[in-house]
């Protein structure tokens, strides 16, 4: 257990220092701002010149708290430790190579250039990041918070929130930067799902598992996850024994910890992953919402 803790921190260490590499040498100096915290901060250096990794820190200690009142457990320690990473390697690559970045933005390939490698730097920081069942705060807590309170998909949530920050820096720097900042978020999700996480690109996941510690499972689930799930009675077909199967339907960026903890307490449980890109009931879009659609589409025919 504590090993699997030293090796949860090391991968928000690492990927929050891939991240703000990919920050401090390639978006900021090119004045992208793709969303997120960072990009806020981005905005701010350019037009205040405050320090990016210290502006980050700086507005993500409200968002972390108001999310540790909201969502308890979820937002800890480690999530903390995620957000105080992300600013001190942000700032330390700032002091490092300077503010200006390494390319010459002169030439009109270097806009691109930083489009494509900070995108795929950042991709793969969060997603590192990620895979510790840690964040690097921000937005993505704002994204729960609207979430919340307006049964708006998490997944919808972030992207209007990101969206929010693409459309204010249009008018801080320029349409073309606006759009360059579309190309390294869709970049980021892409590297995210595909490369590091390696587990689909569905909104959510649904997972079936086979233990003899599903009750250990089903009360990580309830009490850290803040999640339900379901008891399925199934019979092994070799063995002609009862196996009950426990499914869970999850958001993406929670799987990760549920894995982890599932190989914890049982080495030998059996996983089913399954890609869900609709989820409607409780905690996720209401059924109704769906339904009132549906009904104004055919209205409208």
């Amino acid at each position: 257990m504590i090993k699997r803790k030293i090796i949860d921190y090391l991968y928000v260490m690492i990927g929050s220092a891939i991240t703000g590499l990919g920050i401090s040498l390639f978006t900021n100096p090119a004045q992208i701002a793709p969303g997120g915290v960072s990009g806020i901060a981005t905005i701010l250096y350019h037009v205040f010149g405050f320090d990016v990794g210290l502006t980050i820190f700086i507005l993500s200690i409200p968002i972390f708290i108001i999310g540790i009142k909201l969502f308890g457990k979820r937002y800890g320690l480690m999530s903390l430790f995620g957000t105080f990473s992300l600013s001190f390697f942000t700032s330390l690559w700032c002091k490092v190579f300077g503010y200006n970045g390494i390319l010459d933005y002169t030439k009109d390939m270097s806009i691109w250039l930083s489009c494509l490698y900070g995108g795929v730097l950042c991709g793969c920081g969060i997603g590192i990041v990620l895979k510790s069942g840690s964040n690097t705060g921000g937005t993505d807590i704002i994204a729960l918070i609207l979430s919340k309170y307006t049964h708006i998909p998490t997944g919808t949530s972030l992207l209007i929130v990101d969206g929010i920050i693409i459309a204010i820096s249009a008018f801080v720097f320029s349409i073309e930067s606006a759009l360059y900042a579309v190309i390294v978020s869709y970049i980021i999700s892409l590297v995210i799902n595909k490369i590091v996480i390696t587990m689909g690109t569905g909104y959510a996941k649904t997972a079936f598992i086979i233990s003899d510690s599903l009750e250990d499972i089903g009360k990580f689930i309830i009490h850290n996850m803040d999640r339900s799930g379901t008891i399925v009675k199934a019979k092994g077909l070799y063995s002609n024994q009862d196996k009950p199967i426990l499914m869970v339907v999850l958001p993406n960026y929670s799987i990760s910890r549920l894995v982890q903890f599932v190989h914890e307490v049982d080495p030998n449980a059996f996983m089913t992953i399954l890609d869900t890109h609709q989820v409607l009931g409780e905690g996720f879009t209401p059924i109704e919402k769906l339904v009132n659609i549906n009904e104004n589409d055919v209205t409208s025919k």
